[in-house]
């Protein structure tokens, strides 16, 4: 954050910091494995194409032709053998079958042991999360105490009290946000 010269800048900036920490823990969350198969499983497994890394969506037309099963059709045939390497690396315990030039996922059903895993890391990255929304408090408070602190910005000690309080309300909203993604995430992993 810059050092904001008036309430509403600071409030828009902690509220953005607070919106990109939300939007990447539901990215992080849709790319967790469930016992369905879903596109964002793969789309964001790193593939070395060319000497650079590039995120699968990139590279291929993913597809869900069966609830177990991905199917991925590279835009260039050439990268088949990259894709593959990519994801057997990538830790998602998924074995690309190649069928010419295109690759086939089955997505295993859950163990109950996994299940009870992939609902840990779900709470994990969930605080994770709280702890980023809490930092962009703490850096909007802390602007808020410079303004207060500053004689050519004239701000009343009230105002500066108001603006605390509303950085407070935003900070309850969005931690109540992560935990209902992370609820409803955990949720779709427990179901059989």
């Amino acid at each position: 954050m810059t050092t904001a010269s008036d309430p509403d800048t600071i409030l828009l900036e902690t509220e953005e910091a607070m919106t990109k920490a939300l939007e990447y823990l539901k990215k992080e969350l849709r790319g967790m494995r469930t016992g369905r198969a879903s596109t964002a499983m793969v789309e964001y497994v790193k593939v070395d194409y060319y000497g650079s890394s590039q995120d699968l969506k990139n590279l291929a037309a993913i597809s869900v032709p069966e609830p177990s099963q991905l199917l991925i059709k590279p835009f260039d045939a050439g990268s088949v053998s990259e894709i593959k390497k990519a994801i057997e690396s990538s830790g998602l315990g998924m074995n690309p079958i190649v069928e010419g030039k295109q690759i086939r996922l089955n997505i295993p059903m859950l163990t109950g042991d996994r299940r009870k895993q992939l609902v840990a890391h779900c709470k994990k990255i969930g605080e994770e999360c709280k702890v980023s929304l809490r930092n962009a408090r703490r850096d909007g408070n802390k602007h808020a105490d410079a303004l207060a602190k500053n004689p050519a910005a004239h701000i009343p000690e009230d105002e500066i009290e108001t603006l605390k309080e509303e950085i407070q309300t935003l900070l309850k909203k969005y931690e109540t946000d992560a935990d209902s993604a992370v609820a409803s995430k955990s949720k779709e992993i427990e179901e059989v």
